[in-house]
């Protein structure tokens, strides 16, 4: 069972810092107690584990603000996904072990969250989509690796969509493009399309 400070970090992480209306918000320590349904000490120890992450900041006196995500920070974000996600991909295809039928899986439940009152649910298994292909490599630490980018990962996948109208659909189509690739087993075909992917929401988020 969790305790009451992994579930507020949970919780913030998860729920709160994925808030585009939240971005560069400061945070009431109680009226997030009181939403949780824990006290406010927990809600402490969950802000500076994420202030250690530097998801927020702990402003003196003024209490704890949620960290835009930065133009440079996303563009590292895109930089450093990228470099593993093609890696993955090219592992994958060389050994022929690509998860497709996971994959095509989650790429329909997609298809079936293009609501916006679904969008954090979509962009969600938009990461479960990516993360499937670098954990299908079997390499616990760059498992890990990819993990720790999950929260600014799906904090960026928000704010594309609520930035872009149509942005869900658009990602549908390079995700699917991504997988008619890897269906084919043309690891250089995965990459470019990968590499269009995360190009295309790198502009949307800097478009703002």
């Amino acid at each position: 069972m969790a305790s009451s400070r992994e579930k507020a970090y949970a919780y913030l992480k998860d729920t709160v810092l994925t808030d585009p209306e939240m971005q560069g918000a400061f945070l009431s320590e109680q009226e997030l107690a009181d939403r949780i349904g824990v006290s406010r000490t927990p809600i402490r120890e969950a802000l500076l584990l994420l202030a250690a992450e530097d998801l927020v900041e702990l402003v003196p006196k003024r209490g704890a603000r949620v960290t835009p995500l930065t133009g440079r920070e996303v563009r590292e974000l895109m930089e450093l996904r990228g470099v593993v996600e093609r890696y993955a991909a090219q592992q994958l295809v060389a050994a022929e072990r690509v998860p497709l039928e996971e994959l095509r899986s989650l790429l329909e439940r997609q298809r079936a969250l293009t609501g916006a009152e679904d969008t954090r649910e979509f962009i969600a298994v938009d990461h479960r989509f990516h993360a499937s292909l670098v954990s299908a490599v079997g390499n616990a630490l760059l498992d890990r690796h990819y993990d720790s980018l999950r929260s600014r990962q799906v904090r960026a996948g928000v704010v594309a969509v609520y930035n872009q109208q149509g942005r869900q659909e658009a990602v549908l189509d390079e995700h699917e493009a991504i997988l008619d690739a890897l269906a084919g087993g043309d690891a250089q075909a995965v990459c470019a399309a990968i590499d269009h992917h995360l190009e295309s929401t790198l502009k949307v988020l800097l478009a703002g």
